[in-house]
């Protein structure tokens, strides 16, 4: 939780006062951010504009939202105000490597022993696309018209990038869990 008092210093542009906010702010916004970009400069960059923005906008914020869930929707907003003037320059994003789909069971078991990093790491290989809509639906709460109308998407094309990243989940999860068999059946 972050003093008033600090938020107070902020307003009044003293740097100490903004470097300490950004200290403490620093693992909300590096989370936010790394579960959209594909990898930590990038993510380090949206959370750079992110937090200036939180800055320019101290004074404007209103008391009665908490803070770090006003940090929260800035950052989420930054990171989306970013993929719209992305978008445009892609034209057509692919999986680095097929996958393979295996037994449901085998993967909800090896999902319960995947750590929350291996995840983070499998959704990277999400295309962009898919990986924003399926963090603003699965992570952060947002409805599909909402995720529609951030992203300049209908909330159908919202719904299917949601299907399609739980299926390359599930068949990146399926290939994993296969391996782990295969290598734990192999040890004597």
């Amino acid at each position: 939780m972050v003093p008033e008092r600090l938020i107070a210093d902020c307003i009044r542009r003293d740097p100490r006062a903004e470097h300490e906010l950004y200290k403490a702010l620093y693992p909300l916004m590096m989370s936010i951010c790394s579960r959209y970009e594909h990898n930590r400069q990038d993510a380090s960059a949206r959370m750079n504009e992110g937090f200036l923005k939180v800055l320019l906008n101290l004074g404007k914020r209103r008391r009665e939202v908490p803070f770090e869930a006003w940090v929260r929707r800035i950052m989420i907003n930054t990171v989306i105000d970013h993929y719209r003037k992305e978008r445009d320059r892609k034209t057509h994003e692919t999986m680095d490597a097929p996958m393979e789909l295996s037994a449901g069971s085998v993967v909800n078991d090896y999902l319960r022993t995947m750590e929350a990093e291996a995840f983070a790491e499998l959704l990277q290989h999400v295309p962009e696309t898919s990986r924003k809509v399926f963090n603003l639906f699965v992570i952060d709460g947002y409805q599909h018209g909402e995720i529609g109308e951030l992203l300049g998407i209908s909330a159908g094309t919202s719904k299917w990038h949601v299907a399609h990243a739980r299926q390359l989940l599930q068949q990146a999860i399926a290939r994993m869990a296969g391996t782990q068999a295969t290598v734990k059946t192999a040890l004597p």
